[in-house]
């Protein structure tokens, strides 16, 4: 499996496009790898289905240009933080050995995104134990490895980030990846049944927070992150653009 510098880890598919998607095209034009995993296929969302939300899943990752995209096929809405889940989410560290992971946000509207940050949260930190022993899909032992940086990318709640990163340039980029999903988001042709997340409001949201917290730091948009351990930097002058 190939190295990557950035794991964006999602309970579902779309959940990275909606938390990180220009933090992704941002990372990816300055040359970074970048790789996601969704946990599971969403197949508990109302509208769509299993294939159709596949589809759009690669779809997206062609928008971003991001190469590597897997799903795990955890179960959708009951997928628990247990050892068989956590040794999954290890063995997918140990294979692409992210310097960053993202991951999703701490408390939200959906309980399958506070689960799923608390699933990759403890991942991160098991996978860093070399006497966890995990093997590759071809029988070969695994090296231990731990991220440097894990961060938690916002969601429905209007959650204050810790650190925001300007994605000037890359907005556009983040709203086409997000409209991949067409069977989720807002469509006046749909005959589907309305969710929070069809509505034109919400997916007219996804484009005036990136701007808001674009405003927030003097820029035109930006995406927000929380992290649980604190953040650092060598050279005080990282800390301006």
């Amino acid at each position: 499996m190939t190295q990557v510098d950035i794991l964006a880890f999602g309970a579902h598919p779309d959940d990275v496009e909606l938390g990180c998607a220009g933090t992704l095209s941002l990372s990816i034009s300055q040359g970074k790898s970048v790789a996601i995993i969704d946990l599971t296929e969403g197949e508990l969302g109302t509208r769509g289905n299993i294939q159709t939300r596949k589809k759009e899943a690669q779809n997206a990752a062609n928008i971003l240009n991001v190469k590597y995209r897997e799903n795990l096929k955890f179960k959708d809405g009951f997928f628990k933080n247990d050892e068989h889940h956590q040794i999954n989410v290890i063995k997918k560290i140990r294979s692409f050995k992210p310097k960053i992971v993202l991951c999703n946000a701490f408390r939200d509207r959906h309980i399958d995104h506070s689960k799923g940050n608390k699933l990759v949260n403890e991942s991160c930190f098991l996978s860093g134990l070399n006497k966890i022993e995990t093997f590759d899909s071809a029988g070969a032992a695994q090296d231990s490895w731990r991220p440097k940086l894990i961060l938690e990318y916002i969601q429905w709640d209007d959650v204050k980030p810790d650190i925001i990163l300007d994605i000037s340039g890359h907005l556009e980029k983040k709203l086409l990846a997000v409209s991949a999903f067409k069977s989720q988001f807002y469509n006046p042709d749909s005959g589907e049944i309305e969710t929070p997340i069809s509505s034109k409001n919400f997916i007219e949201s996804v484009k005036y927070r990136a701007q808001n917290l674009g405003r927030i730091i003097g820029t035109t948009a930006g995406e927000g992150f929380t992290s649980k351990q604190q953040l650092s930097v060598s050279n005080i002058f990282d800390l301006i653009r």
